[in-house]
């Protein structure tokens, strides 16, 4: 069988690498694909992941029997119902789904309807509505962006003035373009966070291993938010007491509520939680894997990755047992110095000749220059995964080969884990 896969980041590599363990799998096609994903599957670097005309055209031409589709933004512009109209099986919710995450107005309010545990919040469109709002509502706050706008449209605003500054850099600036026409104002929450990655047909829903995501580009959880600097699976605090909360006012509620207002989502339903004193809440939603929680999560995946995304397109999820290994998965981001402000592209790098059994490089940000070598091309450019019977040792493991790959300002934290490490000693 031949499979295309829309992306080219760290989250479609582990995506690949996966199905690939499929022996029906003859060819995997990366749109665009990058440098490093050329290792494992056919990139086609001209066909952007939003050039729709293109990917159906060429899933058509190349006999695809089976497509992925895993960034947020060919989802919301409907890349999946196109395929579809191709009659070519695809995983991925339909972009009427996708707006579970394409909209935090929309997620907000379906969140307010179904009486889904979330932060209290309030939507503007209009700039002084919003900074008048402002001036009376409780500090610490955060702010975000309607629509997408590659992981940096919240804003945790520990004072008034920041918080102002937000609004203003979303609606007057418009620094995250027609994402911040409108934006929401919400609560904030303190807690443990969890990221727990589901598949679900729309009915049926089996989550993934529980993660933990480290989006601050400092240790300590300093710094700039980013689109995540590393992950650990699992999360010592998603227990499994908690776990059974979260299906039951949380997991199952949200697939109810999408099936009422008219779209089922199918595929993956990201889940961003809170574990706050009230009990969990949800953060927000994303409509496709993580990134780099899947850097994570599918490597601790013992049940085929096809089997179970072809249950999903076919709705049959609830006759399919999904097994998951009992160890530990640690992942730390090599970025661009600089990230996720302004950084340098183009940097040579350099790998081992070899690597342990137990770690996986999952290629982000570099792409191939003309003389054929690896160089970077992005802000997060490498996802180096170990997988361990324990944390620590998945970490050790993980930091070891981190040490091995080189490029010019390369950036990584070095905390990666200690909170998991931490909160497992504690209980």
């Amino acid at each position: 069988m031949k499979l295309l896969v829309v992306g080219g980041g760290g989250r479609e590599h582990a995506i690949i690498k996966k199905l690939k363990e499929n022996p029906s799998v003859e060819t995997i096609y990366a749109l665009p694909g990058n440098g490093g994903i050329a290792q494992d599957a056919v990139c086609i670097p001209e066909i952007g992941a939003k050039d729709l005309d293109k990917i159906v055209n060429f899933a058509k031409s190349h006999n695809i029997g089976f497509a992925v589709v895993a960034p947020d933004d060919p989802l919301a512009l409907g890349c999946v119902d196109r395929l579809h109209e191709a009659g070519i099986p695809c995983f991925g919710p339909d972009a009427k789904a996708a707006r579970i995450e394409a909209s935090k107005v929309f997620s907000k309010n379906l969140m307010m309807k179904y009486g889904i545990p979330t932060a209290r919040y309030a939507t503007f469109t209009d700039m002084e509505e919003a900074l008048d709002y402002l001036t009376t509502a409780p500090i610490p706050i955060v702010i975000k962006a309607d629509g997408l706008a590659l992981g940096k449209g919240v804003t945790i605003a520990m004072t008034r003035g920041e918080a102002a500054r937000a609004v203003r850099a979303a609606m007057e600036d418009r620094v995250f373009g027609d994402s911040g026409n409108a934006i929401v104002i919400e609560e904030y929450l303190e807690g443990p966070e969890v990221s727990v990655l589901a598949f679900t047909d729309g009915t049926a829903i089996r989550p993934m291993v529980s993660s933990m995501d480290h989006k601050r580009a400092g240790d300590g959880d300093t710094g700039l938010n980013t689109g995540g600097m590393g992950t650990v699976a699992p999360n010592p605090y998603y227990t499994a007491d908690v776990a059974q909360v979260c299906m039951d006012t949380i997991f199952l509620p949200t697939l109810a509520a999408m099936r009422a207002e008219g779209c089922p989502f199918k595929g993956c339903l990201y889940f961003g939680l809170m574990l706050t004193s009230d009990g969990p809440k949800v953060i927000e939603y994303n409509c496709r894997f993580g990134d780099p929680e899947t850097q994570v999560v599918l490597p601790l995946l013992k049940t085929d990755l096809l089997t179970i995304m072809q249950a999903v397109e076919n709705e049959t999820l609830s006759d399919l047992d999904i097994e998951w290994s009992g160890g530990s998965a640690a992942c730390v981001i090599l970025a661009s110095g600089g990230y996720p402000s302004h950084y340098e592209k183009g940097k040579a790098m350099t790998f081992p000749a070899s690597l342990p059994a137990n770690v996986a490089l999952y290629h982000a940000g570099d792409k191939l220059d003309g003389q054929g070598r690896l160089v970077t091309s992005g802000g997060r450019v490498l996802g180096v995964t170990a997988v361990a019977p324990t944390l620590n040792e998945a970490l050790a493991d993980a930091y070891a080969a981190a040490e091995t790959v080189d490029y010019e300002g390369k950036y990584l934290r070095r905390d990666i884990g200690r909170r998991a490490l931490a909160a497992m000693e504690g209980q």
